[in-house]
């Protein structure tokens, strides 16, 4: 095992298996003389996602409702048949994911912000369409939403990251929870959820409660200031759904905030990192039928300082893996398989948006330590593998660059 930078790791001891102590690594320095350099290839609006085809060739999305094919050199080509999006402040057109079937068929998938009816309001929406790439042309086929937030409503933050598992046949995928606390424990809501589905978005078998069924009518709210104030939010609409309320039986995980982070582990355990609010911010080992604890406890406070309980209050809740506050403010996770980087195998990488750094992580089977963190001087929205093994980053700015990352 290489141990992290900043000193040896603290254990407990349980049972015969060694444990991590909790760390905060929220106050730990950057790493000085990064051993990679980068190089700007192309520039977009607010970039959100990469996703590398076969040929190296990427799937790029702007928040602000586009998708561009681009090549490694930097050329860059607009992909018609995107779906209209709600883009405001956090949300818009947000993942885009190859399908594990698109070496034969060309699937895609894409995570946006819906538009609904009422003026303002949108949802969570997963889609599937069919990649066709022409001379000079590139489209999405066959666009079809497989799963939706219906409640819908105001707020920010819908999550959006997809993960396949790694028997390919199932879909996990991340619903934040809009800033309105509440429904991350409600049951009968997706929202602030880890969700686990079929490749056509239906509700997986094996899930923790297959079969249930939540309410029929469900009371929504407008974000309030606080945990505290979202306890008595008044209720502005009730949605009552069409049919029945598949969200129990979807529901993999409960008690999320922000989750933008979502990857497997070469061992086949799922991970997920979250913002917190001022503070908090968690990577979270996933396993079914947990609940995290969003809005209950958090290593954090408010944004206008009301209190937040410990996760240490409550034995009954899971705990971070690691948390960070300060927050370095997380765009994304993925672990590294490439032989560019041959010392960074099996290494999870983090996105830094606030800490305008890539962050490097170390995990081993369910520990995971804070090993590195090198600035970049932009706020990273995702960093990608591409298939030669090199890393690739996105700037979240309104001219934000692609970068390739190459050993020194």
């Amino acid at each position: 095992m290489h141990l992290p930078k900043f000193g040896p790791i603290p254990w407990l001891l349980l049972g015969a298996t060694p444990v991590a102590a909790q760390i905060n690594a929220g106050t730990l320095p950057p790493t000085p003389s990064p051993p990679f350099k980068l190089t700007k290839v192309a520039q977009f609006d607010l970039p959100w996602r990469i996703a590398f085809l076969p040929d190296g060739r990427m799937l790029i999305t702007e928040k602000i409702g586009k998708l561009f094919l681009a090549t490694p050199s930097g050329q860059k080509l607009e992909v018609t048949g995107v779906p209209p999006v709600l883009y405001e402040n956090q949300n818009g057109l947000l993942g885009v994911y190859l399908a594990p079937s698109y070496s034969n068929d060309g699937a895609i998938y894409l995570t946006y912000s819906e538009p609904g009816q009422i003026p303002g309001t949108s949802s969570l929406a997963l889609a599937r369409a069919t990649l066709k790439i022409g001379t000079g042309t590139a489209a999405l086929e066959g666009l079809q939403v497989i799963w939706r937030d219906p409640i819908k409503g105001k707020g920010g933050q819908v999550g959006a990251a997809v993960a396949f598992s790694p028997d390919q046949r199932f879909l996990f995928l991340t619903a934040g929870d809009r800033q309105r606390f509440t429904p991350a424990q409600d049951p009968n809501q997706p929202a602030g959820k880890i969700l686990r589905l079929t490749l056509d978005g239906k509700p997986a078998p094996g899930n923790p409660m297959e079969g249930r069924i939540g309410a029929r009518s469900i009371a929504v709210i407008d974000p309030p200031r606080d945990t505290e104030a979202a306890k008595r939010a008044p209720v502005v609409r009730t949605y009552l759904f069409d049919g029945p309320n598949l969200t129990p039986s979807e529901t993999w995980t409960t008690g999320h905030r922000t989750p933008y982070g979502l990857a497997f582990a070469p061992d086949g355990r799922l991970w997920e990192l979250e913002h917190g609010p001022r503070g908090g911010d968690e990577l979270n080992l996933i396993e079914p039928g947990k609940n995290y604890g969003w809005p209950l406890v958090s290593y954090a406070v408010n944004y206008d300082g009301v209190p937040i309980a410990s996760p240490d209050t409550r034995p009954d809740l899971v705990k971070p893996v690691i948390y960070w506050t300060p927050v370095f403010a997380p765009g994304n996770l993925m672990f590294y398989s490439g032989a560019m980087f041959p010392t960074w195998k099996g290494s999870a990488f983090a996105s830094g948006l606030v800490s305008r750094a890539l962050h490097r992580i170390e995990v081993h089977g369910a520990i995971a330590t804070p090993a590195e963190h090198w600035t970049v001087g932009f706020r990273v929205r995702d960093v990608a593998q591409a298939p030669d093994g090199a890393l690739w980053l996105i700037e979240d700015d309104r001219e934000g660059g692609l970068y390739r990352l190459t050993p020194k």
